[in-house]
C-alpha cells in the first residue's frame, strides 16, 4: 500500500487535474446527469438521520473484537484484536461518501446489490434505507465484525439486507448462482489486483446495460490502481468515473465510445 505521504501526493495531483464537479463543459448527457443528480445533489435525497445517530454509538463503543483480516491488511490498526470504535473511526466510510451511496441507489433504483466488505454496516444501511425494494447482499469477512453489523441492521429496522459471512472467494459464487442479475456492485475489500479482478470478471457474468460497479480505493496501492486501469479497458465498460477515493463502472449501450473521467469531489 502507498504511504500517507505519497497518497496525499496522489491525491493533490487529482484535486487540480480532475474536472471541477460542477458539470460546466461536460458533454457526456449521461455524465452531466450523474453529476447534477447525484454527485452534486445534496438537497434532493434525504437518508433517515438514524443512521448517523448508530456511527455515534460505535464511535464510542470499547468493545474488543477478534478480527480476521482476509484482504490486503489495514493502514491503521493491523492487530488482531480492535475496538468497534476503532473501526468505526478508521474503517467505515465517513458521511461524505456514504450519502453519496444514499444517492446513488436513490437516483438509479438498483434492485439487487452485492458488496464485498460490509464493516459495521453502514454504508450497507444507508444503500439499503435509500431504496427498500432493493435486495441488498454484504458479505464479511470477520465473523466478529459481521455480528455487530447484524445488530445494527436490527437496530435500523432493515429487512432488505442478506448478511453473510467467509471469505469472498467462497460466498460470492454461491450469491452470484441464486441472483438473475447484479445492477450495483460495491467492492470495498481485499484491495490486491489478482481478487480484484477476480470478483470484476465474476460479476460481469451478471451484469445488465444499467449495471454500476463500485471500487473502493482505486488508489490505495500500486496494485489497485493497475487493477483499475485494467477493468477501465475491458470491452464491456463505456464509462469510467474515478473520485479518487471510489472509482464507478458504466455499461451504458448509448454511450458509443468508451469516457473516461476524473471528477472532483
Amino acid at each position: 500500500m502507498y504511504t500517507s505521504f505519497q497518497l496525499a501526493k496522489k491525491y493533490i495531483r487529482y484535486y487540480f487535474t480532475a474536472c471541477n464537479g460542477k458539470g460546466h463543459g461536460m458533454h457526456s448527457p449521461f455524465v452531466f446527469d450523474f453529476i447534477l443528480s447525484v454527485l452534486n445533489n445534496r438537497q434532493g435525497y434525504k437518508p433517515p438521520t438514524e443512521i448517523e445517530a448508530v456511527r455515534k454509538r460505535l464511535l464510542k463503543d470499547f468493545r474488543e473484537l477478534q478480527i480476521e483480516d482476509l484482504g490486503a491488511g489495514s493502514r491503521k490498526g493491523t492487530t488482531k484484536k480492535r475496538s468497534v470504535k476503532q473501526i468505526a473511526a478508521t474503517a467505515v466510510k465517513p458521511p461524505k461518501w456514504s450519502l453519496f451511496l444514499f444517492r446513488l441507489v436513490a437516483h438509479y433504483r438498483p434492485q439487487t446489490i452485492i458488496e464485498l466488505g460490509t464493516s459495521l454496516g453502514i454504508s450497507t444501511s444507508y444503500m439499503a434505507s435509500a431504496h427498500s425494494g432493493a435486495t441488498i447482499y454484504t458479505i464479511e469477512g470477520s465473523e466478529a465484525i459481521q455480528q455487530v453489523a447484524a445488530q445494527n441492521f436490527n437496530t435500523l429496522s432493515l429487512a432488505n439486507i442478506q448478511s453473510l459471512t467467509g471469505n469472498f472467494d467462497a460466498v460470492l459464487p454461491s450469491v452470484l448462482a441464486s441472483i438473475q442479475n447484479v445492477d450495483l456492485a460495491y467492492i470495498d475489500g481485499n484491495h490486491r489486483y489478482a481478487p480484484t479482478i477476480a470478483y470484476f470478471q465474476q460479476l460481469l457474468l451478471k451484469k445488465t446495460d444499467n449495471s454500476i460497479f463500485i471500487f473502493d480505493d482505486i488508489h490505495w496501492s500500486a496494485e489497485m490502481e493497475r487493477a483499475w486501469e485494467d477493468i477501465k479497458k475491458h470491452p464491456s465498460v463505456t464509462v469510467s468515473i474515478d473520485l479518487f477515493f471510489m472509482g464507478l463502472i458504466f455499461f451504458r449501450p448509448e454511450v458509443k465510445v468508451s469516457q473516461h473521467y476524473s471528477i472532483r469531489f
